[in-house]
């Protein structure tokens, strides 16, 4: 039976410490995991790995299940793509304790494979789940940087996976050799490291074929076999194989192999030149190709030229990596960009200033643009500097509460006590005048309607009349 079984299942890690080359990894994991083992829930409920394939997303969670005595539950993109599935197996199990009494943890596998709008009832009931959950939940991703994920990064601990070294891929394909008692040359095993390119799944798919096929693995063997793959490279691989290019072909290769946007890429690389290169003027010459290259693609966007698009990867790959003149290598730590962490900050503040030019362009008859230009920033000074004159406006363009906290910023409480005191003048005119009405009505009827003593005067009168032999009868009014 255990010839069926495939060898990345037949070997996969039993224990935390059998996850090979993601210390930092384990470094952030372990201590967030044992707090909920000790009944204390962290900060955030959930944790999102991240990083290329076959690097130990997976293999981590379930090795800490095995070791920790957890009950594993585990969820492909493909089962919690509806609101539907996500409430019937997992928010069930999040909330619920085991049949056994033991603790659980709870696997959402390749969350990045959700449709951003297709599948958005996913997205929210798995946001919904976070918040409900009494387990400790795990989502993976190859790229966690689709702006549809961002709610799911904000509400998860980010951990990082980078591809594994070499000298890693080659240690375990050596034990799985001893272990099948296969007959390996280094060489060979060396060659599958290489040609995997840090994904130990894919080296270890690569062994067991030839094992199967040929009985042993040797070098020639496995030159003749073994490809290599067509990888696509995360922000920070893309980086490095760019900064490391010698030649131009390397270079383009690296910024071509990656599937952020055109954007994107531009955006890490021109955040990320100054922590590569040392020489001013080197940093010079490699921002002077960048920028041609956003100008080149500035004109693919207005003209639609998309031609132009091989200049642009020339200019932001071999343009830029081979701007280092002077500049030795030296192993940088990149930074994400720092426009992308601003915009993904500041997007409720501006869609609350949208919304607000919206609301006063249709008062005032101007665009959406001239009200961000020139009236808004009027408006800033009027709401902090006149919250009393800024209460009226505030009424009379019907502001909501989020416009009136971006206007007025730390004047807001005085804003909205001017505002109420507005509302209760406004309303107490109208009491009165209610009063002052039904007042009026009830003089009218006291006077419309006689009273009883009036009216037995009236008939006395009417009789003395009568008995005088009087020929005309008066009546009441």
């Amino acid at each position: 039976m255990n010839k069926n079984i495939p060898w990345v299942i037949k070997y996969r890690p039993r224990r935390v410490s059998d996850v090979v080359n993601q210390d930092q990894a384990k470094e952030k994991f372990i201590p967030w995991l044992r707090q909920w083992l000790q009944n204390r829930v962290p900060e955030k409920k959930a944790a999102l790995f991240y990083g290329p394939a076959g690097v130990g997303k997976t293999s981590l969670v379930e090795a800490a299940a095995h070791e920790y005595g957890l009950e594993l539950i585990e969820m492909n993109a493909s089962d919690f793509r509806r609101k539907e599935d996500i409430e019937r197996i997992a928010k069930i199990a999040a909330t619920q304790m085991s049949l056994f009494g033991k603790r659980k943890i709870i696997l959402l596998d390749e969350v990045d494979g959700i449709s951003g709008s297709a599948d958005k009832g996913g997205l929210d009931a798995i946001l919904e789940l976070i918040k409900v959950t009494r387990h400790p939940i795990v989502m993976t991703a190859n790229d966690p940087w689709d702006q549809k994920l961002r709610p799911l990064r904000d509400a998860s601990l980010m951990i990082p996976f980078n591809r594994l070294s070499e000298r890693y891929v080659v240690q375990v394909l050596k034990r799985i050799c001893a272990a099948e008692k296969l007959e390996c040359e280094d060489a060979a095993l060396k060659y599958i490291a290489q040609r995997s390119e840090g994904d130990l799944r894919s080296a270890i798919n690569d062994l067991q074929a030839i094992a199967e096929g040929y009985g042993r693995v040797t070098l020639d063997i496995v030159k003749a076999v073994v490809v290599s793959r067509d990888r696509q490279y995360s922000p920070w691989e893309m980086l490095r194989n760019l900064f490391m290019s010698k030649y131009a072909w390397q270079a383009k290769r690296a910024v071509t192999h990656t599937d952020l946007d055109y954007d994107t890429v531009l955006q890490w690389i021109n955040e990320n030149i100054p922590n590569q290169y040392t020489d001013p003027e080197d940093v010079w010459r490699a921002y002077e190709s960048l920028s041609r290259a956003d100008i080149y693609l500035g004109r693919i966007k207005r003209s639609l030229s998309w031609d132009l698009l091989s200049y642009v990867f020339d200019l932001a790959g071999p343009g830029v990596a081979l701007a280092r003149k002077k500049s030795k290598f030296r192993w940088a730590k990149y930074s994400f960009p720092q426009k992308i962490m601003l915009l993904a900050k500041t997007k409720e503040m501006r869609e609350i200033r949208e919304a607000l030019a919206e609301t006063i362009s249709k008062r005032i008859h101007a665009s959406k643009s001239t009200v961000k230009r020139d009236v808004i920033p009027f408006l800033m000074i009027i709401f902090r500097e006149r919250p009393d004159y800024a209460a009226r406006i505030a009424i009379g363009y019907n502001l909501t509460d989020n416009m009136i906290k971006y206007l007025a910023g730390p004047t807001y409480s005085k804003i909205k006590e001017h505002m109420n005191l507005l509302l209760l003048r406004m309303e107490k005119p109208a009491l009165a005048s209610e009063e002052s009405s039904s007042g009026a009505k009830e003089s009218v009827t006291a006077r419309a309607a006689p009273s009883p003593s009036s009216k037995k005067k009236a008939t006395r009168r009417a009789s003395r009349r009568r008995r005088r032999g009087g020929t005309q009868s008066t009546l009441p009014i």
